[in-house]
């Protein structure tokens, strides 16, 4: 559970610092429906751009942004849905579109939901206080950019090998950058540094992704909610709701598929991973290049009982994929060799590296369950390939010009040839030895204890508890922003 108790004195400070910084904090409620949100708001967002460092940038955490750099307000989820022509495969395939978020990802709602709880309890306190966001790249950014909106002082800790874009962004947000050794997969090296400033500085408060429940019910209550409108708003005659497919990162949109799943009860549930890196298919490691995707540990916030099913996925197709659709040569050749429409080429670019790897994992699990047409499976995408200029530059210069014979044979070979290796379908017996992973983690490692990974497990009401702790923290927002007057005087 989300611990909200009161600290009075801290959250007077507070307050007084949101006044005299003119700080309106958006409910979870409105953050899933942008009708709620009071119409001076929408009208001041007309002249905010889309990644301004300005408050009212807290109100375009949705899914539901006007997909515009400036002066957008709120429209239908942003989602694309993907053709059999390139998918391969009848079932049709959704993926909600992180690029209309401020920073350009949707982990600025996750980290909304670790830091707000504690503004509005007055656990935090911006005067004393620096946030520190461990990651590996996106959640990190999203962690400093709600910092700089909440006037709060921020430190962001990623892998030293994650992409330039990222580091030369955050240079300019956050009040400190720390770089760790390693690359995606060196996930321990970032808890490794949490540790140590937890330990040395006593003004730092820890925001730790993989097992703030803030991130959990953040994606349950706007992730889960906008894949149900983007599923209804595409639903024929006869369609269902087959599935959703996350990669796990810290298995933040997992929670999601919670809410999917009570929503439509037969749907399936599966987790993506690296195959280079295959902790929950083996209870194996390793390093991988599906940037934005954790691993070698079981994140405490994931409801493994709850999952269906272990896809991995070769982290040299996500990558051929990224040059594919991106390069003028790989785009002409999807639309005049393949039949790919041309108007859905053009959004390819919308799909960051584990956006792609989200993709694949939908097309793995169409072709296991053998889905139909009338079948939908959702997932999203985390990023855009805006934050892979680099990647794709080194890929250039590893693999040289690019042709129309490279682009067949990525199509081929990383896309058009994907089959069900690598992949279980999970039972009673193989969840528990999935969630059993996190003792190592988490109670040897991280401090938790053995009767909570045991709640977690046998309490039907764990997750279900505290998932509706948005409803305690969205009237702690209202409180809060009574006190600072400055909704009701806008």
């Amino acid at each position: 559970m989300i611990d909200l108790t009161m600290n009075r004195d801290n959250l007077q400070r507070t307050i007084a610092r949101a006044k005299e910084k003119g700080i309106i904090i958006p409910t979870f409620a409105q953050m899933r429906n942008p009708d709620l949100i009071p119409d001076k708001i929408k009208e001041k967002l007309k002249s905010v751009g889309l990644w301004d460092l300005n408050p009212l940038n807290l109100f375009r955490i949705s899914w539901h942004n006007e997909p515009k750099e400036s002066g957008g307000t709120f429209g239908p989820v942003n989602f694309i849905e993907v053709p059999q022509e390139l998918s391969g495969v009848k079932a049709r395939i959704i993926i909600l579109t992180g690029k209309w978020f401020p920073t350009g990802c949707h982990k600025v709602g996750a980290s909304f939901g670790c830091l707000v709880p504690r503004l509005v309890t007055g656990q935090f306190d911006p005067t004393y206080h620096k946030a520190v966001w461990p990651s590996t790249g996106n959640y990190c950014r999203g962690g400093a950019f709600n910092s700089k909106l909440l006037a709060c002082d921020s430190i962001a800790i990623l892998p030293a090998e994650m992409s330039r874009e990222r580091f030369e962004w955050l240079s300019n947000i956050a009040g400190e950058v720390i770089a760790t050794p390693g690359c995606e997969s060196n996930v321990k090296e970032i808890f490794d540094k949490t540790k140590e400033l937890r330990e040395t500085r006593e003004d730092v408060m820890i925001f730790n992704q993989f097992e703030e429940m803030g991130n959990s019910v953040w994606h349950y209550q706007v992730t889960g909610k906008a894949i149900q409108d983007a599923f209804e708003s595409v639903k024929g005659e006869g369609d269902r709701f087959a599935g959703a497919c996350f990669t796990s990162g810290s298995a933040g949109t997992m929670s999601a598929g919670d809410y999917l799943k009570e929503q439509y009860p037969h749907a399936k549930l599966a987790v993506g991973e690296a195959l280079q890196c295959p902790t929950l298919l083996e209870n194996g490691f390793g390093g991988h290049r599906i940037e934005g995707i954790g691993d070698k540990h079981v994140p405490w916030i994931h409801n493994v009982k709850n999952t269906d099913m272990v896809i991995d996925i070769d982290d040299e197709d996500s990558q051929k994929l990224l040059r594919l659709f991106n390069d003028p040569i790989g785009q002409k050749y999807l639309v005049e060799e393949v039949g790919v429409p041309a108007d859905f080429v053009a959004k390819l670019p919308l799909l960051g590296i584990s956006g792609i790897a989200n993709m694949l994992c939908c097309i793995k699990m169409a072709k296991y369950y053998e889905l139909t047409e009338h079948d939908v499976v959702a997932t999203v995408g985390t990023d855009s390939s805006v934050m892979y200029g680099s990647r794709i530059k080194e890929l250039e210069e590893q693999d040289g010009a690019y042709t129309a014979c490279k682009a067949a044979a990525d199509y081929a070979e990383h896309l058009h040839g994907i089959r069900t290796d690598a992949m279980e379908e999970l039972t009673y017996q193989a969840r528990k030895r999935v969630h059993n992973l996190k003792y190592y983690t988490w109670v040897e490692q991280q401090g938790k204890t053995y009767e909570e990974i045991n709640e977690q497990w046998y309490n039907d009401h764990y997750w279900t508890d505290m998932h509706d702790q948005a409803k305690d923290i969205d009237e702690l927002i209202n409180e809060f922003n009574d006190a600072t007057g400055l909704l009701k005087n806008l």
